[in-house]
């Protein structure tokens, strides 16, 4: 039986550094590769030396629910890790962001990642790890990030509760929480007539944060704020009302 990693979100940023890393933090035979460029997944196999198996599709689709169960089901493999790293943002008031891109980062950010966990965890066996992308964004409201906001706040919300789910089968969930990190995610994000975003307290590269990522895991943490900068934010939000971390933020961005 085959013992392989499954990352989601592979064609870049973190996803994409977490598969170049994967060699050096584990033994497997194999390493599934998810998300919609197949040629960007293809290019990754120059970068790792175990067999990569490209998976190109849409998990925004349900249809590519059905087609991973499918696959996990022929190959009858032993998954020993799984990274969600499939999401997208939109920075942009929710009135402006069109319907379609809103319930687009519900589907993907939260949806497709509820989903592939639940979908890959019969395949997982006891010293399993699974790590959940959500974000600095998750700990407070923020207006013009509204959606994705509240999406990461529910990833980090789902894994921390199923890592205490999975503990009697000693399966480990780590929510790993970035602040701003260098990566084609703006290319999305940002709109090109109208910059929300004027002012990043840090800019991280993907590099760090899946570092810190690797070594939560290896510590059996449940969460991972990687970065000083971060972990200050985090602090700040818990210890202030979100009422005055919201005004701070829009007089930071020179919002109304």
């Amino acid at each position: 039986m085959k013992h392989i990693a499954i990352v989601t979100g592979a064609s870049s940023g973190i996803g994409r550094e977490f598969v170049r890393t994967i060699p050096k933090h584990g033994t497997f035979d194999e390493v599934w590769v998810i998300a919609r460029n197949q040629e960007r997944l293809e290019e990754l196999q120059w970068d790792v030396s175990i067999p990569l198996k490209v998976v190109a599709m849409d998990l925004s689709d349900p249809a590519s629910f059905v087609r991973m169960q499918t696959l996990l089901e022929e190959q009858k493999s032993d998954v020993r890790l799984l990274i969600n790293a499939a999401g997208f943002g939109r920075f942009q008031a929710v009135e402006k962001c069109s319907l379609e891109d809103n319930l687009g980062m519900i589907d993907l950010n939260c949806k497709a990642l509820a989903a592939m966990t639940q979908i890959v965890l019969p395949y997982m066996q006891k010293g399993a790890k699974i790590v959940e992308i959500a974000s600095v964004a998750a700990f407070q409201p923020i207006p013009y990030i509204n959606i994705y906001g509240a999406t990461k706040a529910f990833v980090l919300s789902y894994a921390r509760a199923l890592n205490r789910e999975l503990k009697q089968r000693k399966i480990h969930v780590l929510a790993l929480c970035p602040f701003w990190t260098r990566s084609r995610f703006f290319e999305r994000a940002i709109q090109k007539d109208e910059n929300i975003i004027k002012r990043f307290i840090a800019m991280y590269e993907p590099e760090f944060i899946v570092k810190s990522a690797w070594t939560a895991l290896r510590f059996k943490r449940d969460l991972c704020i990687p970065g000083w900068k971060a972990k200050l934010q985090v602090l700040g939000v818990k210890l202030l009302p979100h009422s005055l971390i919201m005004t701070i933020w829009q007089k930071q961005q020179g919002l109304k």
